[in-house]
């Protein structure tokens, strides 16, 4: 019965984990055509007392001339304070925004996929291997 719940679990992780990769991969894909470019600035470094990373706040000027501050998903990235980066977001929707480099566009989508398939992975060799 456990084996059983463990395998589901994994094969559910394994699903969510790739339709959040499917769904971030159609975002990027929406940037790239519909998106608006601005340039974006670190502005401070939150740290968590469970990280020892900090994560990046990013600050840019929309369209309309107001301030949007966004988080990258990536957490250590190697952005300083200071430091100034491409940004896209959908003029709709300046909370969408993202560090528009190919880095930063391919990590997370990669990562998710790459965790999806691990987790599916593991559930069919529980299976296999009963």
């Amino acid at each position: 019965m456990g084996e059983t719940i463990g395998i589901g679990l994994a094969v559910l992780a394994g699903l969510v984990s790739l339709w959040a990769g499917a769904r971030e991969a159609r975002l990027q894909m929406r940037l790239g055509r519909y998106g608006l470019y601005a340039e974006g600035v670190v502005v401070d470094q939150e740290h968590t007392s469970a990280d020892d990373y900090s994560t990046p706040v990013i600050e840019f000027t929309d369209r309309q001339g107001r301030p949007v501050r966004f988080r990258p998903a990536a957490t250590g990235t190697g952005l300083a304070l200071g430091t100034h980066v491409p940004v896209a977001y959908l003029p709709e929707r300046p909370e969408s925004a993202r560090v528009f480099t190919r880095k930063y566009r391919l990590s997370r989508i990669v990562g998710l996929f790459f965790g999806g398939m691990l987790f599916l992975g593991v559930a069919v060799g529980c299976v296999l291997t009963r």
